[in-house]
């Protein structure tokens, strides 16, 4: 392939993740892998069409496994780190919250996502404890 074939479908899979897919950051390091395939040829690097599609597995498969779940985690991560460090706390409850039931409140200055696990409705005004914490939900019951 051309370089400038390998540049719009560098750019595609690219606009792909960032407008219209979420895929995860997949479509990211196929785009990335497919540039640097077509930079390479831009640049007078000679590869015949086979060795060009195998550069293009290759540093697909690279960037997946070294990369990807870092830069995913950074940027979409949530709550990896509060499950051990919130469990315990006392947080509290706006409206009553029955068993089951979810809502919003404020927990050390960002809002999260409450849910009753217990078996008591939680009245409005009053103090809940963390019981589990998974991705930006609190699990709670009452105190």
């Amino acid at each position: 392939m051309t370089w400038w074939s390998w540049m719009i479908l560098g750019a595609v899979l690219l606009g792909a993740e960032m407008f219209a897919v979420d895929a995860q950051f997949y479509l990211v390091f196929l785009g990335v892998s497919a540039a640097l395939v077509g930079l390479s040829a831009l640049f007078g690097i000679a590869i015949p069409e086979w060795g060009q599609w195998l550069a293009f597995a290759v540093l697909s498969l690279l960037f997946f496994f070294t990369f990807r779940r870092t830069l995913y985690l950074k940027i979409r991560g949530g709550g990896e780190n509060y499950p051990e460090t919130m469990s315990g706390e006392s947080v509290e409850i706006t409206a009553d919250l029955a068993p089951g039931a979810e809502a919003r409140t404020q927990l050390h200055g960002s809002d999260w996502t409450v849910r009753n696990v217990g078996t008591q409705v939680i009245n409005g005004g009053s103090r809940a404890r963390v019981v589990h914490v998974n991705g930006l939900t609190l699990h709670v019951s009452a105190e």
